[in-house]
């Protein structure tokens, strides 16, 4: 196959990915952590921990580039959109080389792309969809070295782990596997300390730069938006490290039996009926690329473990780089099923019937996505998904001049992205939860006190039990057409209140 022949199928998939993200991508700015990221990669802020500097400087890069189409709201959904399609292309050279059928390979790419949850991280701004382009990258970089022996190879993947590390930590659970994999490829390579050091100071070297740009961008050229205080010493760690979700993996090992059941679920839910054939497909991985089965079963198993135990909002997108690894699987499965097709056969007549049992296969793979295709779309479809830009433009409306708004998450990052990068009301001051810790306010309490005699203040809150503790000690006035967790305002303290 000629060299323009090997790339026109990824390239063909990989645009029908985009273009998939692209009919269900959300129009502008929204809540929650996708606001946040719309905000800081357009001017180089640091994220909540890890901090996510890759998708940072990577997010400038395409927010420039993609200036023409749009705000930058619109340019950080298009990333996400893009990075889906980059993965979505290099898993299909990554079947291609692990089947020799690019037929396979567009199979598994499609399958990949249009799977619900990676479909949906395709759609907003995320830095799982960024993870799951690197990871894919990755992998291919080490079968890619597996087949070549080059040093540099190995090296370029020691780069990519490093930006993949820099933009989401569970690339760190990639490094116990990597490890098992290079050596297993190479027995011989711990006798060779100049490569394996190459390789593992490319990885570390990569994530110390990147990660540069926490300090550098709160410090040194300040950037009107970052999370927390990572211009000293324990602020960098604390960001770095993730140490605000430290509590998060709850109990790893117990439960394990209600936690296979909720990852067949997962597996049910985004191969359909296909998950029945997984654990065959990797069981003829096993023996046809057992060390490719070794690098990806035993990432896969440890992703899985993790994010079983991670208590967090949405964690169904940590398992995007199983569900890349389980199309892979598939894909060999069906090319050991193509081969046996062929027994019996001459050399020739083997030629002849492979490709065609493949197409075969690869039709009858995608067969479940096809007819689930339009119930898929319309669960990630968010094209008219306009309610930020609505609450922003009703809330911003409301707020009188000079007020302070004590804000929460979800609503803080519409309101910075407003002010920050539209420029809009520089006059009010939004006053995050992360804020009172970075400036000393204390509670929200000590806020509303403090800012109360001066200015106007309003609240947006979601715990009931703050909500009943303002409404006890304060006069709230509940304005029209807001909610008490969307928008309140402060009139006075109680009398009564203590």
């Amino acid at each position: 196959m000629t060299r323009a022949g090997r790339w026109l199928a990824p390239v063909a998939v990989g645009i029908v990915a985009f273009i998939a993200a692209r009919l269900a991508t959300l129009p502008g700015v929204g809540f929650w952590d996708t606001a946040e990221l719309q905000v800081v990669a357009p001017v180089l802020g640091t994220a909540h921990p890890t901090g996510f500097p890759t998708y940072v400087l990577l997010g400038w890069v395409a927010n420039v580039l993609l200036t023409p189409f749009g705000d930058p709201a619109f340019r950080m959904n298009l990333f996400a959109g893009l990075s889906v399609a980059v993965a979505a292309a290099v898993t299909v050279d990554l079947v291609r080389v692990l089947t020799r059928s690019a037929l396979l390979g567009v199979m598994a790419g499609l399958g990949l792309a249009l799977t619900g949850i990676v479909w949906k991280v395709g759609t907003q701004a995320e830095a799982h969809a960024l993870h799951l382009a690197l990871s894919a990258i990755l992998f291919r970089l080490l079968v890619a070295w597996e087949g070549d022996r080059r040093d540099r190879t190995l090296i370029a993947a020691g780069v990519v782990f490093g930006l993949a590390a820099g933009n989401h930590s569970l690339t760190l659970l990639y490094a116990p596997p990597i490890v098992l994999y290079v050596v297993a490829v190479d027995p011989d390579i711990l006798g060779r300390p100049r490569v394996v050091l190459g390789s593992v100071t490319a990885a570390v070297l990569t994530t110390v730069l990147v990660y540069l740009e926490l300090p550098v961008r709160s410090s040194m050229f300040p950037a009107p938006l970052v999370y927390g205080r990572p211009d000293t010493w324990d602020g960098f760690w604390y960001i770095a490290l993730a140490e605000q979700f430290r509590g998060s993996l709850v109990a790893p090992l117990d439960d394990l039996t209600m936690k296979a059941g909720d990852l067949a679920l997962r597996t049910v839910y985004a191969f359909g009926p296909l998950a029945i054939f997984l654990p065959l497909a990797f069981a003829v991985t096993v023996l046809r690329r057992p060390r490719y089965a070794l690098l990806t079963g035993s990432t896969a198993a440890l992703t899985c473990f993790f994010a079983a135990s991670y208590v967090n909002a949405m964690i169904d997108r940590y398992y995007v780089v199983p569900v890349l690894l389980g199309w892979t699987w598939l894909a060999i499965l069906a090319e050991g099923v193509a081969r046996l097709a062929g027994t019996g056969l001459d050399a020739e007549g083997r030629r002849r019937m492979q490709p065609v049992v493949a197409l075969v296969l690869a039709v009858v793979l995608l067969v479940p996505t096809g007819m689930e295709l339009g119930d898929r779309y319309r669960i990630v479809d968010r094209s008219g998904d306009r309610s930020a830009d609505l609450w922003l433009d009703q809330t911003l409306a409301r707020l009188e001049p000079g007020a302070v708004i004590a804000s929460w998450w979800s609503y803080s990052t519409p309101l910075w992205y407003a002010q920050v990068i539209e420029g809009r009301r520089p006059d009010i001051l939004i006053i995050d939860d992360r804020t009172r810790l970075d400036m000393n306010l204390g509670d929200v309490y000590h806020v509303i006190d403090r800012y109360l005699p001066t200015r106007p203040v309003y609240v947006i809150r979601v715990e009931p039990s703050e909500i009943a503790g303002i409404t006890e000690r304060y006069v709230v006035e509940q304005l029209v057409g807001f909610d008490p967790s969307t928008l309140a305002r402060i009139v006075r303290r109680r009398e009564a209140a203590g």
